[in-house]
Order: structure tokens, then sequence, then C-alpha cells
């Protein structure tokens, strides 16, 4: 079989996705307390609507939507809020956050199914802001803005990002085969909003069993949506790779899918739309891989907003070695983390515990090149790194440093091992001050 695949760039890391892909989603028992964030997506952090002694019910707005760019923050149980405090995210972000007592019992909310077949596409996506729905690929960015297209644009091709890149994660891997039919009847809302002509749902060819499952499904329901197996690389996730990959389109820098006539949403957000629409359901729990050299038992684990990482990793068995690093997110893209006392947000993909990898002496840039032939966006890192280390941030941005999506490619072919996503952070931040 012959499989698409982005041109440019990218890598090939060890996948790492045996250690959980096998296991089955089991549902997290509550924990004594949850942490629930009011900055979890991309935006302004949610004004707190509670105050300590108040009672709240599974699916209460207990966060509003701060601006355009923000999204509602909803209570995972019925509980109490025992305190008020600050907490610092996997992402080093730190913003209000409310801590839960669960209820000894926990009352059914969410079970009645709803006609949404008369709804209009406003009514839609007003239901998707109200359940505060975000991209739960990582990015956070609020679906109903997303899929809000401005007069005079149209979307052509609708893609559904199943291709989970990223080594050891396999969240997405396990909703597609045990989620099906809820994720094509989200696609299906989706299609509803966006009108598009075409649907592709886009897979790795390493998760052939969810293209088989899904396809079965979709000539079951007659839904007009093509499932794509695609050459496995890395960062085939990221949203212009995959538009490549997929359509065939190129998004010019500076530029959003939807310029190319295109929106791509991740499966495991039409999954949390199904429930949105269907339901009345908001994002109050999520699929969590839990996995890396260092837990005992890999498993995937659906779990309510703001549980603990140490709580997750007791229910994994434990650690069977001390970790040298914990990782929110995957080893590429994600955030590492010291503190087993912070909360998942709606954003987490994955809970990794690493072991101590071979230590290596930093030199300085061999000029090799195979940090310009990784870069799935054409950049020359070797160029930017010399302009950021020298403070010249200006030069920087003038060479486009920011269209870098940070994906690691760079860093990951670096025989200098050079930090170059870390110093590209630093210079998108001092370039912004200049």
């Amino acid at each position: 079989m012959k499989l698409a695949t982005f041109r440019k760039g990218g890598v090939h890391p060890s996948d790492m996705k045996s250690l959980s892909n096998n296991q089955p989603i089991t549902r997290f028992p509550l924990p004594e307390e949850l942490v629930v964030s009011m900055s979890q997506h991309l935006g302004a952090p949610a004004t707190l609507l509670k105050a300590v002694g108040d009672h709240v019910s599974l699916g209460e707005l207990i966060g509003q939507a701060s601006s355009f760019i923000s999204a509602h923050v909803h209570s995972p149980v019925d509980g109490t809020v025992t305190a008020v405090r600050k907490v610092t995210m996997a992402n080093s972000v730190t913003c209000d956050a409310v801590v839960i007592r669960p209820d000894e019992v926990q009352n059914d909310a969410f079970t009645e199914r709803r006609d949404y077949s008369s709804l209009s596409k406003e009514e839609l996506l007003a239901q998707i802001k109200e359940m505060g729905i975000v991209g739960l690929g990582g990015a956070t960015f609020p679906a109903h803005v997303k899929m809000t297209i401005s007069p005079g644009k149209s979307v052509e091709n609708l893609v559904i990002n199943g291709v989970e890149c990223e080594p050891y994660l396999t969240a997405d891997h396990r909703l597609m085969l045990e989620k099906p039919y809820e994720i094509l009847e989200g696609i299906m809302i989706c299609r509803q909003i966006l009108e598009p002509k075409n649907t592709i749902i886009g897979i790795e060819a390493n998760k052939m069993d969810a293209v088989e499952v899904l396809r079965k499904a979709i000539a079951e329901k007659g839904y007009p949506i093509q499932v794509m197996p695609l050459r496995m690389k890395y960062p085939q996730g990221d949203e212009k790779q995959l538009l490549k990959a997929t359509i065939n389109r190129e998004i010019p820098s500076g530029k959003l899918p939807l310029d190319v006539g295109a929106v791509v949403i991740n499966v495991g957000t039409t999954y949390s739309i199904f429930n949105a629409i269907v339901f009345g359901k908001p994002i109050v729990e999520r699929v969590v891989t839990i996995s890396g050299e260092c837990i005992s038992k890999p498993c995937n684990v659906i779990a309510p907003i703001g549980t603990k990482v140490k709580d997750l990793v007791e229910f994994a068995g434990g650690f069977k070695e001390e970790p040298d690093k914990l990782i929110s997110g995957g080893p590429m893209m994600g955030f590492a983390f010291y503190d087993e006392e912070t909360p998942i947000a709606k954003g987490t993909s994955g809970i990794l515990a690493l072991k101590d990898r071979k230590s290596y002496v930093q030199t300085a840039c061999l000029s090799c090149g195979r940090c310009v032939a990784a870069c799935p966006i054409g950049l020359e890192p070797t160029k930017l790194y010399a302009y950021i280390t020298n403070g010249k941030y200006e030069e920087a941005m003038k060479h486009s440093l920011m269209d870098c999506k940070e994906c690691g490619c760079c860093a990951f072919s670096c025989p200098a091992h050079l930090d170059l996503v870390h110093a590209f952070k630093t210079g998108k931040k001092m370039g912004r001050k200049k």
C-alpha cells in the first residue's frame, strides 16, 4: 500500500506505543480531591465563579470565559469547594484553581439523548461554546472559535486528526477503537456546522486496526467520510503537515488552514463535540495515557479534569524505578514538570515517566545541516539559533522565527545536542518585546 505523507523534513523517533496501546480505556475512581484550573485552554483564563464552601454539581459552570479566545470551565463532580488557590500547571502557567472534595454519592447525569437535527449551525456553535469544548490534540484552541467561519470564506475539506504521532501516547488510538460511532457522529455534527465538500480522517499506519474499525462503522452508517492511512512520520499530527499529507495543500506563512479552505479537528475533540451536542455534557473528563519506562502498568484511563498526577501514577501501579523526568503530553512537544501534585487539564493527553537517558556533552554547532534537513517548515534552525544566542532577536524574527512550530525535530537531529527549541521559545518572547 502506498501511503501519503508530507515531504519536507520530519523525523522518525521510536513510537514506544506498545507499552500502552493494547490496554483498553479504564475508568479512574474518584480521588479524595480534584484541583480544577481556570486556565485549560489557549487564550485568557476563565473567571472563577465559586468560593470556598460552595457546593457544585457535575457539569456546573465554575469558570466563565473571559474573552473571545477563552473557554468555560465546568465542575467534574458533585462536591464541595474546599479551597481556592493559585496552581502552577505543567506548562508553567500559574492561575486560579478550585479544590473540590467529591461527594460520596454522585448523581447520574448526561444520560438522556437529545435531538439536534433541527438546530442551526449558530445554535450548535453556541452549545459547543457553552460546554467549554477546546481542541484536545494539545493546542486547546476554543472549538467554537475555530469552527466560526468568516463571511466570504467556505470549507472545502474537513480533516480529522487521528494521527497521534507523538511517541508513547495512545489515548486517541484507544478512543478510535472503542468509540468509533460516537466519533463519527461528532464528525457529522461538525459537517452540519461547516458544510464541507470532503471529510477525511488521517490515521498513521501503526493504527491500521483503528482504520479498519472506522471504515466498517462508516460503511454501516453510510457516512460521506474517507479514512486515509498515512506513513509514520513526525510531526504529521501538526495541521500544516497533516493538510499537506491528506489534501496536498500548503499553508502559507502567517496563514491558517481556513485560508486554504480547510479545517482540522482532533478525533478527541469530535468525541467531546458528540457528548456536548447529544447529551449536553461539557468537558469534565478525558482519556489520558499513563506510560513511560518507569510506570509499572502503563494504561489509558478516563479521568476527571483536575485529577492529580500522583493519583494517576498510583492507579498505574506506581513507579517501578524513580523517573528522571515527568512529562505532560508527548516527549517531543510536551512539558517537563516535577510536582506530582500538578492536576491534569483538558489538553493533557498523557503523563509520561521517563528513565534517565545517557548523558551527552553539548558542543558548539557543527554546521552539519541536519536540523535544516529535519525542519518540516523549511527554516534554518542553525541560523536562528546563532541570532538568538547573540541577542539579535529582530534578525531572528525577520528570518521567520514565528513560523517555528516548536516540534523538536531540529533538537532531535542535532549531534551537538543544542537546546534549539528552548532558544526559539526565548527568541519569540524577546522578539515580541522588541
